[in-house]
C-alpha cells in the first residue's frame, strides 16, 4: 500500500518545469557506479536487447544533470540515513517502460548493511504530439493520492524522481497466465472507477485526428498513399459514429496496458499500473481492446516490432478475463452483460489499431531508437483494414478467432 503521509519520506522537490520526452518500446539492462568524476562505467555489459541505444543527457555522457543532483541530494537530506558521498550510487537502467529512460538508483544507508532504493525517469524526446506531459504529471500526483503507483520525490528538468515499487515487471507470456491475468482484470476494473479530476469526456477519437494531422504533416506523398491517411479522417469518424453508445462505460482508462507497464508485487500477489502518459477518459471497451491487442507483442525478442496475431487471445481467453473483470466489482455479471461487453471489446479492436498505427508513423519520424515503426504501424493498419469488415458486421463473426499475421498488404 502506498504510504501517503509518511514523514520519513521526502516531500516532493520541484526544479524545473522545462520537460522534453521521446517513445521507446524497451530498455537494456546494465548497471552502472558513479565514480569520483561522475561517470558512469558498465559493471555488466549485458545490452537487452542488443540494438538498444541509450540516450546521451546525463546518464551516458559522463556526469548526471546537474539538477538531477539537486533532488537526489534533497531526497538524501529528508530521508537523513544514507551516506553524503553521492559516488556511492548505484544506477541500473530498468526495462519495461515505453515512453521513457527509467533507472533504479541503489543509495547505501549510513548503516551499512541496507540501501535506500528509488526511480529516476528520465524524459526524452520528440513526443510533444502525443500527450502533454504536465498533463501525465497531474495524472501521477493524483495516482498517488488514490494509493495508486508510486509516489513523486522530485522533479527536475528532464525527468522526475519516484519512489521504488518492490515488484517485478511482467513479461509477455505472464499475460497469459490465469491467474496472473485475473490479477490483471480487476486491477484496470478498480482503475477505470477511480475518481479523478476533469469531465469524464471521451479523448480517444479526438486524440486520434489530432494525430492524423501530425502525421500527414511529416508524411511524403507516398507514404500518405501507402497508409491511407488521406482516407483516416472519414474512418475515425465512422468508428466513432459505430462504436459510441450510451450503454458503454466511460472510466479513467489506462489507454497503454502493454505487459511493460504492469508490475506485480510476488509476495502480496498485488498487480500495479504504471505510466499514465497516455491515461484518459474513454470507453472501458476500449482500454480492455486494447490489452488484447498487445497479448501479441513481445518488445523485447529479436524482432520487437513484429507482431503475431495468432497469439491473440482466444473466445475462452477473452471471456474469461471479461467476467474477472466484471464480477470483480462483488456482483455476478448476468450473461447478456458479459456478452455485450465481450462483443465492444472486440469491435473497439478497430480503434486501437488505428490509434498505435498512426503513434508508429509519427515515431518513425521523431524516434532515433532502432525500432522499425514503420513496420509496427504497417501491422497495426494492415490488421484495421482486415479485420473492419467482419468487426463491424454480425458479431458470430469475430468472437471465434483473429486474423492471423501476414507480410501481404491489407
Amino acid at each position: 500500500m502506498i504510504r501517503l503521509f509518511n514523514w520519513s519520506e521526502p516531500p516532493c522537490v520541484t526544479v524545473s518545469q522545462n520537460l522534453t520526452r521521446n517513445p521507446i518500446r524497451f530498455y537494456s539492462r546494465r548497471s552502472f557506479i558513479i565514480s569520483k568524476e561522475e561517470t558512469l562505467k558498465l559493471c555488466h555489459n549485458k545490452l537487452f536487447p542488443t540494438k538498444m541505444v541509450m540516450k546521451t543527457n546525463g546518464f551516458v555522457d559522463g556526469s548526471l544533470p546537474d539538477e538531477l543532483k539537486k533532488v537526489l541530494r534533497s531526497v538524501g537530506s529528508e530521508w537523513g540515513d544514507v551516506v553524503d558521498d553521492m559516488e556511492s550510487l548505484q544506477v541500473i537502467p530498468l526495462k519495461g517502460a515505453m515512453t521513457n529512460e527509467v533507472f533504479q538508483i541503489n543509495w547505501p544507508t549510513k548503516c551499512g548493511n541496507l540501501d535506500r532504493k528509488l526511480v529516476v525517469r528520465i524524459y526524452g524526446e520528440g513526443v510533444e504530439a502525443f500527450f502533454s506531459r504536465d498533463d501525465e504529471i497531474r495524472t501521477f500526483e493524483c495516482m498517488s493520492k488514490h494509493g495508486q503507483g508510486p509516489r513523486l520525490l522530485g522533479r527536475f528538468a528532464d525527468g522526475r524522481v519516484e519512489e521504488f515499487i518492490h515488484a517485478r515487471t511482467l513479461s509477455a507470456a505472464d499475460l497469459r497466465d490465469h491467474e496472473i491475468s485475473a490479477l490483471v482484470a480487476a486491477k484496470m476494473r478498480e482503475f477505470h472507477n477511480l475518481e479523478m479530476p476533469g469531465p469524464r469526456t471521451v479523448l480517444l477519437w479526438n486524440r486520434m485526428r489530432d494525430w492524423l494531422v501530425e502525421a500527414k504533416s511529416m508524411c511524403s506523398a507516398k507514404c500518405v498513399k501507402e497508409f491511407r491517411l488521406d482516407s483516416l479522417e472519414d474512418e475515425i469518424s465512422m468508428l466513432e459514429k459505430e462504436l459510441s453508445h450510451d450503454y458503454l462505460d466511460v472510466g479513467f482508462c489506462h489507454n497503454d496496458l502493454q505487459y511493460g507497464n504492469i508490475m506485480l508485487d510476488e509476495e502480496t500477489r498485488s498487480i500495479t499500473l504504471i505510466d499514465y502518459e497516455y491515461a484518459s477518459f474513454n470507453p472501458v471497451a476500449y482500454d480492455l481492446a486494447n490489452h488484447f491487442c498487445e497479448m501479441v507483442a513481445n518488445y523485447h525478442s529479436e524482432t520487437p516490432h513484429i507482431l503475431d496475431y495468432n497469439k491473440y487471445p482466444g473466445l475462452e481467453e477473452r471471456r474469461r478475463f471479461v467476467d474477472t473483470y466484471l464480477s470483480s466489482a462483488g456482483k455476478q455479471p448476468s450473461e447478456d452483460e458479459a456478452v455485450l461487453l465481450l462483443n465492444e471489446v472486440e469491435r473497439y479492436t478497430l480503434a486501437s489499431h488505428l490509434f498505435w498505427g498512426l503513434w508508429g508513423i509519427i515515431s518513425g519520424y521523431v524516434n532515433k531508437i532502432d525500432f522499425d515503426y514503420m513496420e509496427y504501424a504497417r501491422q497495426r493498419f494492415r490488421q484495421y483494414w482486415l479485420r473492419k469488415k467482419r468487426l463491424l458486421g454480425s458479431p458470430d463473426n469475430y468472437v471465434n478467432g483473429y486474423v492471423g499475421y501476414s507480410t501481404e498488404s491489407g
